[in-house]
C-alpha cells in the first residue's frame, strides 16, 4: 500500500487535497482527520505539518508526499526527492532591507538575516560565498528588522507591498523560484508511477480544453495550422459533404483567441470543452 503525506493545513492543503480528489483518490471528510485508508487505490494518506512531510518521506517512514519546494530545501534532507512540479502554491524568494542599506548579495556578509527559512538561506549563502549570521524565525519575519533582531531578512515575496508597509525594499538575486513539488523517498515505491500519472492527467486537464466545430473541408489545414493539437485534429465527416467536424485538444490559455481566428477562417459552431481527467 503507498503511503502518502498530504499537507494538512496552509496554502498547500486546500489544493493539494483538491488535486487529489480529481485524480480519484479518496479524502478526508473532517480536517481533523490525520489518517485516510483508500482500499480502493490501494493508498494510505497521512495529513501532517508541510514542513515535516520532507522528513518522514527521505527517513523512509512514508513513500512520497506533497510539500513545498522550499520546504524541501530548508531541511536539508537528501534522502528526499523532488519528482514532480505540481503548478501550485507558487512562489518567490527574495531579501529585503531599509532602502538604501544593501545593494548586491556581498553586502551580507557579516550582518544578521532573519529568515523561516534558514537552512534554505544558509545554503544559499554559502554557496555563492557569503558568510551571514541566520536568525531563525517561525514567522512575521518582516518585522525583525524594526524590532532590531536583524539587519536584513529573507522572506516570500509575492507583490511586494508587505515588505514596503515594513520599511522594507527588495535587493539582490532571486532566492529560489517555489511551488508545490510531489517528492519521493529512494526507489520509487509500488504505486508511485500510477498515481503520477493520475497526477499529470490531473495537470493536463487543468491546462488544455476540448475544442469541436464544424467546418468547409477545404479549410482543413488552414485550421490545423491554427489549432494542430497534440498529434493532429480528428476530422470527421458530415452530412454535407462538403463540410468536416473538427476535435482538437488546445491550451485553456488563448482559446478565445484560437475561437475568434477560426471563426475568422469560416468555422462554426465551435465549443468548447473542459477535460476532467486524461492520459497523454
Amino acid at each position: 500500500m503507498l503511503r502518502i503525506a498530504v499537507p494538512n493545513k496552509g496554502s498547500l492543503s486546500e489544493t493539494a487535497a483538491e488535486m487529489l480528489a480529481e485524480a480519484g483518490y479518496a479524502g478526508r471528510r473532517d480536517t481533523k482527520t490525520l489518517h485516510v485508508i483508500d482500499a480502493d487505490n490501494d493508498v494510505e494518506f497521512f495529513f501532517l505539518r508541510p514542513r515535516d512531510i520532507a522528513t518522514y518521506v527521505a527517513s523512509g517512514a512514508l513513500d512520497v508526499g506533497i510539500t513545498g519546494r522550499d520546504l524541501l530545501r530548508d531541511v536539508r534532507r537528501p534522502d528526499a526527492r523532488e519528482v514532480e512540479q505540481l503548478g501550485f502554491a507558487r512562489s518567490t524568494f527574495r531579501f529585503a532591507a531599509p532602502p538604501g542599506r544593501f545593494k548586491t548579495l556581498e553586502d551580507l556578509n557579516g550582518v544578521r538575516v532573519a529568515s523561516a527559512y534558514p537552512g534554505l538561506v544558509d545554503d544559499y549563502l554559502r554557496e555563492h560565498g557569503v558568510e551571514a549570521e541566520l536568525v531563525p524565525l517561525d514567522g512575521a519575519v518582516e518585522s525583525a528588522v524594526r524590532l532590531g533582531v536583524a539587519d536584513a531578512i529573507a522572506d516570500v515575496v509575492e507583490t511586494g507591498t508587505t515588505l514596503r508597509q515594513a520599511g522594507l525594499e527588495i535587493f539582490g538575486p532571486v532566492i529560489i523560484e517555489s511551488e508545490a513539488v510531489l517528492i519521493s523517498r529512494p526507489g520509487d515505491a509500488d504505486g508511485t508511477e500510477k498515481l503520477l500519472r493520475r497526477l499529470r492527467g490531473v495537470m493536463v486537464a487543468h491546462r488544455f480544453v476540448l475544442l469541436d466545430y464544424d467546418l468547409p473541408a477545404d479549410l482543413v489545414e488552414q485550421a490545423a495550422a491554427i489549432a494542430p493539437g497534440r498529434e493532429s485534429p480528428t476530422v470527421s465527416p458530415l452530412r454535407d459533404p462538403a463540410w468536416v467536424a473538427v476535435r482538437v485538444m488546445i491550451p485553456r490559455r488563448g482559446m478565445n483567441q484560437v475561437m475568434d481566428q477560426l471563426y475568422a477562417l469560416g468555422a462554426r459552431a465551435i465549443l468548447v470543452t473542459a477535460i476532467h481527467a486524461a492520459r497523454l
